[in-house]
């Protein structure tokens, strides 16, 4: 692929198309959650677009803020170097890779202790009280098993997000093939 170096430039908000096939889900919640970074620290990460339609490759919750946020123009990058192929493959791609790792609960824990800003209004659960351990009847089931699949369903998808590491750790440490995980 050709290197094109990333220049910002300001669309009018009605220039730019949603992809109708965007897989990601975007609840209200998370809608309100990126209002909020937004009206806090301002619409620093532009919408990636593509081709005369200004196809949104990355960033439709951020123009479906923008929208109801009033915005007039928002700041777009332009990936038109893509293939038509690589634009499908990368707007799945951007969305699955930042819902592959969670955060280290102990670091996020000493950096949030110092912020005064309110921090649950992005989705962050100021709660730090420990998970309840695996039963006893389950921990030696699961080691019994030859294979099997951890299935969990949380409330939210940031409750997810916030637990899905452990998870993880959980099926490296055992003989779980996969987590699955589900709101």
């Amino acid at each position: 692929m050709k290197e094109l170096k990333l220049k910002v430039i300001y669309l009018p908000i009605g220039e730019v198309t949603p992809y109708k096939n965007n897989a990601k889900l975007h609840p209200q919640e998370q809608i309100d959650q990126i209002k909020s970074s937004i009206r806090e620290f301002g619409m620093n990460d532009p919408i990636a677009v593509w081709g005369d339609d200004n196809l949104i490759i990355e960033g439709h919750g951020r123009l479906i803020a923008c929208k109801q946020l009033g915005f007039k123009e928002i700041p777009v990058i332009r990936l038109d170097g893509l293939t038509e192929e690589q634009r499908r493959a990368y707007t799945l791609a951007h969305n699955q890779l930042t819902m592959n790792t969670g955060f280290d609960s102990e670091i996020l824990k000493l950096e949030l202790e110092d912020i005064n800003i309110d921090m649950s209004e992005f989705g962050f659960d100021l709660d730090f009280s420990e998970t309840e351990d695996i039963p006893d009847d389950l921990e030696k089931e699961m080691e019994e098993a030859e294979k099997f699949i951890v299935k969990v369903t949380f409330d939210t998808y940031e409750d997810w997000l916030e637990k899905e590491a452990d998870f993880r750790k959980l099926v490296e440490n055992s003989n779980a093939s996969m987590v699955v995980g589900s709101v």
